[in-house]
């Protein structure tokens, strides 16, 4: 197949690119490289690379052509600045993805794979948390993840775009993000860890997580572009969950408690049956085999920020007087 990643030079664009082409299909990465990287790509004949915003159809329009699954993984994350720059995130994360629809639409694509996002479930009421949970977006990102779901599910109905959306939960693994926004927990854990500083545990550290390792998402979302199913949200975990303590057991490092954030769920769980039963997968890597080939890479996160109380405090600001 001939395959568009939008973000595709992303932490889970670059594993869901590497999953594609060795399994032979042609890759078209889409990339404003804003959080990706050119080194997070393999050299490969069978790969395009092309810097572009998907904000910007007239850019993206062309390289459609000829396309048969589009993987949409574009959009901006975290919650601080998603509540500082609303507009931004809703451009992005909302008009982009219709962008990104039409010129799917436009090109007569095969199928349709969007990145949703489980924080859409807010504080859920329970665990583990299926598809069918109550929508309560916290913050603008969950907001307009959302939205963008909203968007690709009513294409699917009225424009017949054969398309699943895949909510994912907890991602981790080689390649995280590390750009300057204060952030996911591995990040910041692995470079305290580099820099000798307590890792800051927020709240007890009893919060749990469905931490899902990344090269099992990117087996998903191939999985959902090899099959059928159509118009349909599956989320995507570990089938378990796992505290902030049983991280810094396995960094195997000092740590500190810093204030525990207004908005976070005490946990979060994945109701996985139905992924299993409409596509037949299964998160197979054990979270302490996961951590352990993370940290094989924790020179990645050299030149990642280094976090510590006071600047998270800083960095939080907005977080406490908006989501208090």
């Amino acid at each position: 197949m001939k395959a568009l990643v939008t973000g595709g030079a992303g932490f889970i664009g670059s594993h869901l690119t590497e999953l594609l082409l060795e399994k032979g299909h042609e890759v078209i990465v889409l990339d404003n490289l804003r959080s990706g990287r050119m080194t997070n790509l393999p050299k490969h004949s069978d790969l395009t690379f092309v810097e572009a915003d998907i904000r910007d159809a007239g850019a993206i329009r062309p390289h459609f052509e000829g396309v048969d699954w589009v993987f949409h993984l574009a959009a901006l994350a975290d919650v601080v600045p998603s509540i500082e720059k609303p507009r931004e995130y809703f451009e992005v994360n909302v008009d982009g993805t219709f962008n990104v629809l039409e010129c799917a639409k436009e090109a007569g694509v095969k199928r349709f794979l969007y990145t949703a996002s489980s924080s859409c479930y807010g504080i859920p009421d329970t665990y583990p948390t299926p598809e069918t949970a109550p929508i309560r977006p916290q913050y603008p990102y969950a907001l307009t993840k959302f939205l963008g779901e909203e968007l690709v599910l009513h294409w699917e109905q009225v424009y017949k775009i054969p398309s699943l959306s895949l909510r994912l939960f907890n991602v981790y693994g080689p390649r995280a993000r590390t750009t300057g926004t204060y952030g996911a927990v591995f990040g910041v854990f692995l470079t305290q860890k580099l820099n000798n500083k307590p890792l800051t545990v927020v709240g007890d550290g009893t919060q749990t997580r469905d931490f899902t390792f990344v090269k099992d998402v990117a087996r998903a979302f191939v999985m959902g572009a090899e099959s059928s199913a159509s118009g349909k949200v599956l989320n995507v975990g570990s089938g378990d969950h796992y505290s902030v303590n049983r991280i810094v057991e396995l960094i195997d490092h000092e740590s500190i408690n810093i204030p525990k954030r207004p908005g976070e769920p005490d946990a979060t769980f994945a109701d996985v049956s139905e992924i299993e039963k409409v596509l037949g997968f299964k998160a197979e890597t054990p979270f302490e085999e996961g951590v352990a080939k993370l940290l094989e890479t924790i020179e990645d996160f050299r030149d990642a920020p280094l976090w510590e109380p006071e600047s998270i405090k800083e960095a939080t600001k907005t977080w406490f007087k908006y989501l208090s």
